[in-house]
């Protein structure tokens, strides 16, 4: 065999093995995107038990969290840092945690409509549909136009509290705010209101 047909078989044989690699690399880093993007909508898709965290932290979380409890615990007045606490606790699943810190960060600046609206989130996804409610509404006083806190006090209502004309109520609300106002997943609002009996 000429050494011009063994180079050619060689050369083959390390192209099958690098597009094998290349497609198994390819699955394992799919997967892993399909893992970071489906995480759940707020307030719309069911979420882990109270007090459960999803699948943990990453590391970059872990440290972030660890930096902000830091923060605050040397600088209790700093509301930005109470703020974005919450946030790390709600997206890391921590409701009770995320619902003290933003009240913490609720006492300092009261008047914060986007704050009121996720503790409402988290509220909802700690079992107290009542206490959403309440966030809501304060976050609606706060900024009469806020669509968000309008469309979650709708689905607490219709979901958790089964009060359709509440639902409704809010839903149409937001209406009057946005007349093409958008579920996060697409859907006009109006649609929803229009499926209520």
């Amino acid at each position: 065999m000429s050494e011009k047909m063994v180079k050619q078989d060689f050369m083959i044989i390390v192209a099958l093995v690098a597009l094998v690699v290349g497609f198994l690399i390819g699955v394992v880093f799919s997967s892993m995107q399909t893992a970071k993007t489906s995480s759940p909508v707020a307030g719309q898709q069911s979420a882990p038990p109270p007090g459960q965290p999803a699948g943990g932290i990453t590391p970059a979380q872990a440290n972030q969290i660890l930096a902000l409890e830091k923060e605050v615990a040397a600088n209790p007045q700093n509301v930005e840092a109470w703020t974005s606490l919450g946030h790390i606790y709600f997206d890391t699943h921590r409701y009770a945690k995320a619902i003290n810190a933003y009240n913490k960060s609720l006492e300092l600046a009261p008047n914060n409509p986007d704050v009121w609206t996720d503790l409402g989130v988290m509220y909802r996804r700690n079992n107290q549909p009542q206490e959403a409610i309440k966030a809501f509404d304060r976050a609606i006083n706060i900024s009469p136009t806020h669509e968000q806190s309008r469309f979650n006090k709708g689905i607490v209502l219709l979901n958790d509290l089964g009060d359709k004309a509440g639902a409704k109520e809010a839903w149409e609300g937001l209406l009057a705010v946005n007349p093409v106002a958008m579920a996060p997943n697409g859907q006009p609002v109006r649609e929803l209101v229009d499926t209520i009996e």
